[in-house]
């Protein structure tokens, strides 16, 4: 998604007049969102919290990582404000800041799914 968004912004930006508004907007998406997104680990932690509130142990065995590996995930997440950190007692939970993250995300694989398909059918054109 991310290069996706860096080619727009350079045809965008380059070949046609922009608004200024839409030029920050763009620019904020890929900074912010794009950079969260950048990792397949902090794709499936959204995917995982989709599913409700998880500590980080709970995280890290859902998804076989290790207990650092998700908080470091976790902490860029909660930077760009895609997930909530709760404290209960001496525990940490997180969840999702806004559920149509999952949405995005599963837009976005529907997207994938049908590149994918053009693929294979103009190479089974081909063969």
């Amino acid at each position: 998604m991310c290069i996706f968004v860096h080619s727009l912004k350079r045809i965008f930006f380059r070949e046609i007049a922009v608004p200024h508004a839409l030029q920050r907007e763009v620019h904020q998406l890929h900074a912010e969102i794009c950079h969260a997104l950048s990792d397949p680990s902090r794709i499936l932690i959204l995917y995982e919290l989709g599913g409700g509130t998880r500590n980080v142990g709970q995280l890290a065995d859902a998804l076989d990582l290790s207990q650092p590996t998700v908080s470091r995930h976790l902490k860029v997440l909660r930077d760009r404000g895609m997930v909530l950190a709760k404290r209960d007692g001496t525990s940490i939970y997180y969840s999702l800041t806004d559920p149509k993250v999952i949405k995005a995300l599963n837009l976005l694989r529907e997207v994938l799914a049908g590149v994918l398909e053009q693929r294979t059918a103009l190479a089974e054109e081909l063969a």
